[in-house]
């Protein structure tokens, strides 16, 4: 049986407000709260909330069948709750059905990882503790900032008690191998990773509106045909993606919750769950 992996990404930055020279000493507030404000605000109304409640109306309208994941940075959580608690209430809806799973992440969504692994495991288990507070269960897959992965990480993953993580199916990576199986890391064999099917996700993340693209418009038949006709054995189709680019990179004017709402059904009639 062939299954579509579907994840979605929530982050914003926090923006930091213009510091003129005579601040310097006299003023210690730094960051830009209109700006911040403003930001949030206007994504979740044109991305956010619509893309949500699309996602919930599809959990029921398969009666469990269709699932979906999130990763949502602990900076994210933070301005949601200030500026746009309607985001939040769909998201405790999407999780009231079971249908829906929150990985961790770093909590600042910082580039930790790399450099120090102390600060890398605060930063990840601060994150977890705000899933569980928010949402009641600790994430048990983990999704590291622009998913960057080495097998040092994976094992600094592993030991922090993960099951599984996310990373990118890198071309100049996988070489002749396929990003739609389960791997898993070499250092710690128990820690299951899976890998972005870039050219799919950017299909719908990227190029979806594109009017010169050689596929546009694309419609959920043609697009459950691509994932039909991959060999047998391939088995597992990831498709992650910013939340945002259903409404902000790709308007909803485009039909881009239209096409996502009407996947379920073109992938059951091929068999793909």
């Amino acid at each position: 049986m062939r299954t579509i992996c579907f994840y979605f990404e929530i982050h914003k930055i926090i923006h930091l407000k213009r510091y003129r020279f005579f601040d310097i000493g006299t003023d210690h507030y730094y960051y830009d709260d209109y700006l911040n404000e403003t930001t949030i605000t206007e994504t979740a109304e044109r991305s956010y909330i619509p893309a949500l409640t699309a996602l919930l109306d599809m959990v029921k309208k398969s009666k469990g069948e269709f699932k979906v994941a999130f990763s949502i940075s602990g900076v994210a959580l933070e301005q949601l709750e200030i500026y746009a608690p309607a985001v939040l209430d769909l998201l405790h809806q999407l999780n009231d059905t079971r249908c829906c799973e929150f990985l961790a992440e770093p909590y600042s969504h910082g580039l930790s990882s790399l450099i120090n692994e102390e600060c890398f495991r605060e930063d990840v288990m601060r994150q977890a503790a705000k899933m569980k507070e928010l949402f009641g269960k600790k994430p048990k897959v983990f999704r590291n900032s622009s998913l960057i992965y080495s097998d040092e990480i994976g094992a600094t993953v592993a030991s922090m008690g993960f099951k599984g993580m996310l990373t990118e199916g890198a071309k100049h990576i996988l070489g002749w191998k396929s990003p739609h199986y389960v791997y898993h890391c070499c250092q710690a064999p128990s820690l299951k990773l899976l890998l972005r099917d870039y050219k799919l996700s950017d299909d719908i993340g990227l190029r979806f509106s594109n009017s010169t693209w050689n596929e546009y418009p694309l419609y959920a038949d043609v697009y459950t045909d691509w994932i039909a006709a991959f060999p047998k054995e391939e088995t597992v189709i990831n498709i992650f993606m910013e939340l945002c680019a259903l409404g902000i990179d790709q308007p909803l004017s485009s039909n881009i919750l239209e096409f996502l709402k009407a996947l379920p059904a073109q992938a059951k009639e091929k068999g793909i769950t």
